[in-house]
């Protein structure tokens, strides 16, 4: 791949100054840059690294002297990272899923297969499902009876989808990601132990040892336009309605999504973190990484949960919560302090009683 310093500013719509046919073949960091590559210099604390590499052309803050780090030329934007998105994008070689249906893949003859699908070796398409235009399936793929796939989706190797899912355009599945595995849902014949102690906070009572009892996953899961699911994510079917997933949500790495949960649009959820069933969670919501969410609670609009946050009551919209349990940011960063002081507020109350007793 070959770009000119102005075709690379034409693509991101920002402004390049110095010699604007220079050719770069790829991206690096500042450092490792050589004189064929585009260097990512997005603020001033890159000075020092693009002296040290050899790039001859970056993309740099707004106003940058950028000829005083030897560069012949450079482009400007008023927001260097995301013209990254714009970058990667060109300079993305792909995976190499060649085009056309391998003859090792086994498709249903029932199956629906748009224009312009690519569909890789050991992959199975079941009975009835549909792949939308211009799709690639990677190889070792598994898309069940009658779940129908948009236009445009890309699924790395070893993504399997459920029977009826329902999946938008432009999805993108990451490898090893699971859509459609039943949800965790048994039952005891009488009341159990955990159902006394969820009650009460406290004693288990005077429930029996029993026996689990399976419910079944008769609802599926519906993920609208634009969404990505990291690798090795596991997606519930619902127990009765389907599980849904709203346009432009992305999932990290390592994320559960349990039985009957409902996410918004626009969303963020961040490595390892797991939401219980039946959790309703509004748009624009951010969830830091291993984060926990307790079932059959909403979770508002554009809230956002800091890091290792558990959250077991109702968020309202717009908060940012921390903590375990979680609270607001600026509550917990209190009892946090709080917490540093016991051993010395322990040691003045112990002070304190010497001096009462005598």
């Amino acid at each position: 791949m070959e770009f000119t310093v102005q075709h690379i500013a034409d693509a991101l719509g920002a402004e390049a100054a110095g010699n604007k046919d220079l050719i770069v073949c790829g991206a690096s960091e500042p450092a490792d840059a050589t004189a064929q590559d585009l260097a990512l210099a997005m603020s001033p604390k890159y000075g020092d690294a693009l002296r040290q590499g050899q790039a001859r052309v970056a993309i740099v803050w707004p106003g940058a002297d950028w000829q005083s780090f030897g560069l012949e030329a450079a482009i400007f934007t008023p927001r260097p990272r995301m013209a990254m998105a714009g970058v990667t994008q060109m300079m993305d070689a792909g995976q190499g899923v060649p085009e056309g249906v391998h003859p090792a893949a086994v498709i249903d003859p029932s199956a629906i297969i748009e224009a312009g699908v690519s569909i890789g070796p050991l992959s199975v398409i079941g009975a009835r499902a549909r792949i939308g235009a211009g799709s690639v399936i990677g190889a070792h793929c598994y898309i069940g009876m009658e779940a129908t796939v948009g236009q445009g989706t890309f699924l790395r190797e070893m993504v399997s989808i459920g029977a009826r899912a329902i999946i938008g355009d432009r999805f993108i599945g990451q490898p090893g990601t699971r859509i459609g595995s039943d949800g965790f849902s048994f039952v005891t014949p009488e009341v159990s132990g955990v159902e006394n102690a969820r009650k009460s906070l406290g004693d288990q009572g005077d429930a029996k040892a029993q026996s689990w009892m399976r419910i079944y996953s008769i609802g599926a899961v519906e993920i609208g336009d634009d969404v990505e699911i990291g690798a090795n994510c596991t997606i519930d079917n619902g127990t009765i309605r389907n599980t849904y997933i709203g346009s432009g949500t992305k999932l990290d790495n390592l994320v559960h999504i349990g039985h009957n949960v409902r996410i918004g649009k626009d969303c963020l959820v961040c490595g390892q973190t797991g939401i219980s069933g039946s959790v309703e969670v509004g748009n624009n919501v951010v969830f830091g990484g291993q984060c926990g969410v307790s079932d059959n609670i909403f979770v508002g609009d554009g809230v956002v949960a800091a890091g290792g946050s558990k959250i077991l009551t109702n968020v309202p919209a717009g908060r940012v919560v921390m903590g375990y349990p979680a609270v607001k940011m600026e509550t917990h960063t209190e009892i946090y302090k709080a917490q540093r002081r016991l051993p010395r507020l322990q040691r003045d109350v112990a002070d304190l009683k010497k001096t009462v007793s005598k």
